[in-house]
């Protein structure tokens, strides 16, 4: 079973969280299998992603999703993991390209350095007019140079929201997508994506934590292979076994995908009726396969025609 562990360092201004995505990772390539499933790169990729994401919503206070998405010029045009506030969560990458064995980050979506990770935080109970919030961010350094981890990348991004230091290491295969996550405690307020913090008092305390500091050193030594196959216990023991640490009940990530037949009806509406009727006359209905879950969504001529009569619309003309 699938679980994410928060944990604190008593009196010390830092805290973590370790994820293992196990039946819930498998269960998203399992819906990709029809399709022919992903290379192993874009596979490594997508699962540390979805363990990101995971850490990610788990470390903030928000009522919505939480949407971790990279694009860029390489074979994998979009790769997209999403999580609900109940941890509930989806993956799904687009493939364009060939992939060759052995691909890094940069060869996979930064080939000419214009890749970008984005971070959506959409709200469930929108305000009138409230748009989600998102902050980007390139796949390069500071002196522009090309990042080969998502974790180096996702750092950043925290420190560049957040003014938090972060330590993240990731890792995924085909059974497993595991991550951990260590954290300097925020000095003022709760901290969370959106920038509402402290950030004059968080930004003095940059590199300059020595409690922090030596608990990213022990999370750094972390090795791949550890991450996804020790459990929890040995390995905060094996890391931390000199700090105090208080743990919390474990919370249970799962998957679930937020399709609907209504959801796919207002994406048809609004295409509008000059473009439903071109696919039908084409095709003789309107077929939608989403690309998270693998559930295909048919219309025919009398669906379509609902789905612009019941918003006050003409219907489409019957097609012969």
């Amino acid at each position: 079973m699938s679980e994410l562990h928060k944990f604190i360092f008593d009196g010390l201004p830092v805290r973590g969280m370790l994820v293992r995505l196990t039946d819930s990772w498998q269960e998203i390539l399992k819906r990709r299998e029809a399709a022919g499933g992903y290379p192993v790169e874009v596979m490594h990729l997508l699962g540390e992603m979805t363990a990101a994401g995971a850490l990610m919503q788990g470390n903030i206070k928000f009522n919505g999703a939480l949407v971790l998405q990279i694009f860029g010029d390489g074979p994998v045009k979009l790769a997209v993991a999403e999580v609900q506030p109940d941890l509930g969560l989806r993956a799904t990458a687009t493939v364009t390209g060939s992939v060759d064995q052995g691909s890094s980050l940069s060869q996979l979506v930064n080939v000419n350095n214009e890749g970008r990770c984005a971070i959506t935080l959409d709200p469930k109970d929108k305000f009138p007019g409230q748009q989600p919030y998102q902050g980007v961010v390139p796949l390069f350094g500071d002196q522009r140079e090309k990042l080969e981890n998502l974790s180096e990348v996702l750092e950043h991004y925290m420190l560049q929201s957040e003014q938090l230091d972060t330590k993240l290491i990731l890792a995924a295969d085909g059974n497993i997508a595991a991550g951990l996550l260590i954290q300097r405690l925020p000095v003022k307020g709760e901290g969370n994506l959106e920038g509402q913090t402290d950030r004059d008092a968080n930004e003095d305390q940059i590199g300059v934590n020595e409690d922090y500091r030596r608990i990213a050193l022990l999370a750094g030594t972390l090795k791949r292979e550890e991450l996804l196959t020790l459990d929890v216990d040995t390995i905060l023991h094996r890391l931390f076994w000199q700090e105090p640490i208080t743990r919390f009940e474990p919370l249970t990530p799962h998957f679930a995908c937020s399709c609907s037949r209504e959801r796919v009806r207002n994406m048809l509406r609004s295409l509008g009726t000059d473009e439903i009727e071109g696919i039908i006359a084409e095709r003789g209905n309107v077929e939608v396969g989403c690309e998270f879950c693998g559930a295909q969504y048919v219309f025919d001529p009398v669906d379509a025609a609902q789905v612009f009569t019941h918003q006050g619309h003409q219907p489409p003309s019957t097609v012969q």
